[in-house]
């Protein structure tokens, strides 16, 4: 097996052990790569470009040559369906994914990589817009990083790096980084980070995006998944004890 995998499925589950029955801490997205570390059997131990590692099941990858790494001509899933000829049957793949070069787009969007930084600015109301728009219905999926199915903090790092801004996988990591945004709801921006414990320690364990006027976007397990919260909106039980386990926001645009 190559140093450097690439993925062919769709999605590709990252496991927290070499087995199918463990959980999911993450996913890869089609055509995203993977440096293998171990194997053991039919699993590989793998870390992502983000730096997160977990192991994914030597099925969902395929072994990536040098022209894999070096293409310039890529295309981006805005959510598109695919076909590799008139013959192959069709295969989706969800926003953030990698077309494979040659496909044929049978429905939905992409865009090239080149214009990426167009159509995704590095600009923090782009950033809100995006995560309300783009993961409006999203169900809530531990381990998840696309509107398929993700967790809270898969929508943070999944909408920051369509533009450009490469986040860290995990809550409390996220919360390490960008600089303090203060605890008032009100004067939160657009795309500041805000974050939450329900543990004694402090330990986060849950961050939505500001979309300003003290409202926030996130996938929440007591939602469902998809919500747009108004944070100050107490007659709101939910919003309420949600606003009990407030530890801090972080500005990191």
């Amino acid at each position: 097996m190559s140093d450097v995998v690439v993925v062919r499925a769709a999605i590709a589950p990252m496991h927290a052990e070499a087995r199918v029955s463990s959980v999911q801490i993450s996913q890869r997205l089609g055509g995203h790569t993977l440096r293998v570390l171990a194997m053991d059997g039919e699993w590989l131990r793998a870390r992502g470009d983000d730096g997160y590692e977990g192991w994914v099941h030597r099925g969902y990858v395929e072994p990536a040559d040098a022209s894999d790494l070096a293409r310039t001509d890529r295309r981006l899933s805005l959510s598109c369906v695919v076909r590799a000829s008139a013959a192959s049957p069709l295969r989706p793949l969800p926003l953030g994914a990698w077309v494979p070069t040659g496909d044929m787009v049978v429905s939905g969007y992409v865009i090239e990589a080149a214009a990426r930084d167009q159509v995704f600015t590095r600009d923090a109301s782009a950033i809100a817009a995006t995560a309300v728009n783009r993961f409006a219905g999203t169900p809530y999926q531990w381990g998840g990083v696309s509107p398929w199915g993700a967790d809270c903090s898969g929508l943070v790092q999944t909408t920051f790096w369509l533009h450009g801004v490469v986040l860290p996988r995990d809550a409390w990591q996220q919360a390490e980084t960008g600089r303090d945004a203060g605890a008032d709801a009100a004067h939160w921006e657009a795309a500041d980070l805000v974050f939450f414990s329900d543990r004694e320690d402090q330990r986060i364990t849950h961050v939505g995006i500001a979309l300003g006027h003290s409202r926030m976007v996130h996938l929440a397990l007591g939602r469902g998944g998809y919500a747009v919260e108004r944070l100050d909106a107490r007659d709101d039980s939910y919003v309420a004890a949600l606003m009990t386990r407030f530890v801090g926001a972080r500005r990191v645009l």
